[in-house]
């Protein structure tokens, strides 16, 4: 049986959410934001072990919540970083050299299916490198902002929309190929906002697989009631 990991960063503060606790911790029909995703995640038996990335402050608490998740395989929690990238690297970094496919999914988007999670394995089998994307729906624009004040920007093109794709995940990718990318980032000290930004950057082509706009990641309040409806017609099977 090949070795699949997920690696889930989860390390971050979500201030934007307006809550004591980090976004992450929570809670979602019962139970925290973390331990939903890692149980919809762990639908998919493919998926061979887990590793969460938190902050140090975090390790002990998230450890006791992990155990008690009946994820049914490893989970292993490590130390993150101060940015998404160093905190997927340092779960990288303890991967097993035989694993297959690495997967990076954020804690905070916890309504993935099992079927996007499998359809993303299998394209990354295929290509090496496969992330979840939905169309742009509204008109996209290039701006900058220098010399204006903070909430003012000048267009400088409007960008068609059939080339615009919004990134979601899970990222999925063959280890070596996302191992090498990491250790070349790390080197040339190159910072990016995804795993897929990180192989782009040396080359490598990234396909996308079809998302959906269910897969929300929780980043405002009104996210978090928009994923309670979303997981109500889901279990009425709408």
């Amino acid at each position: 049986m090949s070795r699949i990991a997920a690696i889930v960063p989860a390390a971050g503060l979500g201030t934007r959410m307006g809550a004591e606790l980090p976004k992450q911790f929570i809670e979602l029909d019962g139970v925290p934001l973390i331990i939903f995703t890692l149980r919809r995640l762990a639908s998919c038996p493919a998926i061979t072990e887990f590793f969460i990335s938190t902050r140090t402050d975090d390790v002990v608490f998230l450890e006791d919540k992990v155990a008690k998740a009946g994820l049914g395989r490893p989970a292993r929690v490590v130390h993150g970083g101060d940015t998404r990238q160093q905190s997927v690297a340092n779960a990288l970094a303890l991967v097993d050299p035989s694993t297959e496919i690495v997967l990076v999914h954020d804690a905070a988007r916890p309504l993935v299916t099992r079927a996007q999670i499998e359809r993303l394995i299998a394209e990354a089998r295929e290509r090496g490198a496969a992330i979840l994307g939905i169309p742009a729906i509204d008109t996209v624009k290039e701006v900058k902002r220098a010399s204006l004040p903070e909430d003012v920007a000048l267009i400088t093109q409007t960008i068609p929309r059939e080339r615009i794709v919004l990134a979601q995940t899970p990222q999925a990718f063959s280890y070596p190929l996302l191992r090498d990318a990491f250790r070349k980032a790390q080197e040339d000290g190159i910072s990016a906002s995804d795993e897929a930004a990180v192989v782009e950057h040396f080359g490598h082509d990234v396909f996308v697989v079809l998302g959906s706009e269910r897969n929300l990641k929780i980043t405002r309040p009104a996210d978090l009631d928009l994923a309670r409806f979303y997981l109500e017609q889901e279990r009425s099977g709408k």
